[in-house]
């Protein structure tokens, strides 16, 4: 019999409020993509991609997935528009590091890095460097500047600062 090569991982559990801002974005922006092309896909679906010649495999906390057709199971082989990570301290360094890389590479056109702690959103905007992708920061949304915070490349979704952090005062 041939044995399993099975690798046990302990990870440590996602803050409450790192779900409460996947779900408000889901809710709120959900609701009106329901007759739009594309679709909002939380922490249930995969993207795999080949990369050198490897497999990478990511899950993001929310995505936007124009041809959300193109799917075996719950593992997308294309690559979404908009894909946003709610930090944690377990995964900050991962978010901000290979995967954006790796966002980057597979030219993912808005990358938004939510810090639930600073009440803060990244906003990060693909752009081309004489042909090679690389993301700058189009915008930093605190409570300071709350009103400038919108989905670059879905100009007719909105999402409210108070609305992506809902509840978040209930938790203290």
């Amino acid at each position: 019999m041939d044995a399993l090569n099975i690798q046990v991982t302990d990870m440590a559990g996602a803050y409450v409020e790192h779900s409460m801002v996947i779900s408000n974005f889901l809710i709120k922006v959900g609701s009106q993509m329901q007759d739009h092309m594309c679709k909002i896909f939380g922490d249930n679906v995969q993207y795999k991609w080949i990369v050198d010649g490897k497999e990478k495999i990511v899950v993001p906390d929310a995505s936007i997935n124009c041809r959300f057709h193109q799917r075996r199971g719950n593992s997308f082989f294309n690559n979404p528009r908009f894909v946003m990570e709610v930090l944690s301290p377990s995964t900050e360094k991962y978010d901000r590091g290979e995967k954006m890389e790796l966002y980057c590479s597979q030219e993912i056109d808005e990358y938004w890095i939510v810090d639930w702690r600073k009440r803060q959103i990244e906003i990060y905007v693909l752009d081309y460097e004489q042909g090679t992708p690389h993301y700058y920061l189009w915008n930093t949304i605190t409570q300071e500047n709350k009103k400038e915070l919108k989905l670059v490349h879905f100009q007719n979704i909105q999402i409210l600062f108070e609305e992506l952090f809902d509840g978040m005062d209930d938790m203290l």
